[in-house]
C-alpha cells in the first residue's frame, strides 16, 4: 500500500506542472455541426431541373486553438481547423482557417490560411454567413470568387482604436511562371486585399478591397459566363465593398453594396447589393433577405444575350434553443435572366443554365460547441 502511494505521489510531481501549464497556456477544442434537409429544383429553360431531396452540410467543422504567453505583451496562438460533413466522408483535412502567429498590443500577425479582409467584413452582414441556400455567395461577392479562404497567406490585424480596426493580408506568390514569356498561363499569380471595420454596441460598418492579381480570369465561369472568360491570360480582378448594421430594439437592418471589375474579361462592371432584416422576438427569430447582381457581361457573350442579372429573395425562421442549439428554416427564390445562371445552392450545385431560375425550401439544426 505505502509503495502505491509513493507511486502515486511520484508520478503527481511530474503531472502537476504540465496540468499547470495547460491550464495557463489553454488549448480549446471547438466546432460546429450544421446539417439541413433540402427540397431543391430550378424553373425554365428546355431541361427544367426537377424537384429532388437532399441532405446538405452547412459548414460543419472541428477544430483546436491555444496561446502561450511568452512574457510581457507577448503571445504567441496557434489554429487548426477542419471541415467535416455528416453527410459525407469526403472532406480534405485542416482545409478551414489554420494558422499560427504572434499577438500584443500592437496587434496580431499570422501565417497560414485564412479568409481574406473582404470574406470576413462581407459576411458579417449576412444574417447566414456565407452558408446555406440564402447565403451571400448564392448572388454577391462574384459567386464566391471573392469569399476565398487563401492559401500560403500572411495577415496583419490592427489592435481596437474606440472601434476601429483594420486587417491587411497578401499571398505569397509560389506559382509564379519564371520563364521570359508566360504565353495563356499565369506569370504571378496572388492576391492583396484590406478593410476597415467600425463595431460598437448596436453599429457595424465596413469597407473591403480586394485585387486578384494575374488570375486567368478566376472563377468568372462560376457565374455561368462562357468558359472563354477563365482564359485570358495576366488578367486582374478588383473589387471593393462597404456596408453595414445597425440593431434597434429587437430589429437588426443590414444592407451592403459592392462592385467588381475584370477588364480583360468583361465589358463593364459587376454591380451587387443586399439588404435584410433580422426581427428577434425571445428565442424566435424571423430573416428576410434580398440580393441582387447585375452586369460584369463577358465580352465573348453572343450579342443577343442581355446583361447578366440576377434577383434573389429569401425568408427564414430561426428558433434558438440555447446560445449553442438551434433549429432553422428557409426558403429561397432565384430569378436569372438570360445571361447569367447564379443561384445554384451550396457544394452539390444544381446544373443550371442561363435563364433558369432555382429555389428551395430546407429545414435542419445546428449545434456549437
Amino acid at each position: 500500500m505505502n509503495k502505491n502511494l509513493i507511486a502515486l505521489a511520484v508520478a503527481g510531481a511530474f503531472v502537476a506542472p504540465a496540468a499547470m501549464a495547460q491550464t495557463a497556456n489553454p488549448v480549446v477544442l471547438y466546432g460546429q455541426v450544421n446539417v439541413t434537409a433540402e427540397s431543391v429544383e430550378a424553373r425554365g429553360g428546355t431541361t427544367p431541373v426537377s424537384r429532388r431531396t437532399r441532405i446538405e452540410d452547412q459548414s460543419s467543422r472541428l477544430g483546436v486553438r491555444g496561446t502561450e504567453d511568452l512574457g510581457g505583451d507577448l503571445k504567441a496562438f496557434f489554429q487548426l481547423e477542419t471541415a467535416f460533413r455528416p453527410d459525407s466522408n469526403n472532406t480534405t483535412f485542416a482545409a478551414r482557417n489554420s494558422a499560427i502567429g504572434l499577438q500584443g498590443g500592437w496587434g496580431s500577425v499570422l501565417i497560414g490560411r485564412w479568409d481574406m479582409p473582404w470574406k470576413s467584413a462581407t459576411i458579417a452582414i449576412d444574417p447566414w454567413g456565407d452558408i446555406t441556400d440564402a447565403g451571400i455567395t448564392g448572388t454577391l461577392s462574384d459567386g464566391g470568387n471573392f469569399d476565398r479562404r487563401d492559401q500560403n497567406v500572411a495577415q496583419y490585424w490592427s489592435p481596437n482604436f474606440g472601434g476601429f480596426a483594420f486587417r491587411l493580408a497578401g499571398t505569397a506568390n509560389e506559382n509564379k511562371n519564371s520563364s521570359a514569356t508566360c504565353g495563356t498561363t499565369n506569370c504571378n499569380p496572388r492576391d492583396v486585399g484590406a478593410n476597415v471595420t467600425y463595431t460598437n454596441k448596436n453599429l457595424y460598418v465596413f469597407a473591403a478591397y480586394e485585387d486578384h492579381k494575374d488570375q486567368n480570369g478566376g472563377s468568372g465561369s462560376a457565374l455561368g459566363q462562357p468558359a472563354a472568360t477563365t482564359g485570358v491570360a495576366g488578367s486582374d480582378e478588383k473589387g471593393w465593398a462597404g456596408g453595414g448594421s445597425f440593431v434597434f430594439g429587437p430589429v437588426k437592418l443590414g444592407a451592403q453594396y459592392q462592385e467588381i471589375k475584370k477588364d480583360a474579361i468583361w465589358t463593364n462592371k459587376m454591380k451587387n447589393w443586399m439588404a435584410n432584416v433580422v426581427w428577434t422576438l425571445g428565442n424566435n427569430q424571423v430573416i428576410g433577405q434580398y440580393m441582387n447582381s447585375k452586369d460584369g457581361r463577358a465580352k465573348s457573350a453572343a450579342a443577343t444575350l442581355p446583361n447578366p442579372e440576377v434577383k434573389s429573395w429569401s425568408i427564414g425562421y430561426k428558433y434558438n434553443f440555447s446560445r449553442r442549439t438551434s433549429f432553422i428554416a428557409q426558403y429561397v427564390d432565384v430569378d436569372n435572366n438570360a445571361g447569367t445562371s447564379l443561384g445554384n445552392f451550396g457544394a452539390n450545385r444544381l446544373s443550371i443554365a442561363a435563364g433558369q431560375d432555382p429555389r428551395a425550401f430546407s429545414v435542419g439544426f445546428l449545434h456549437n460547441f
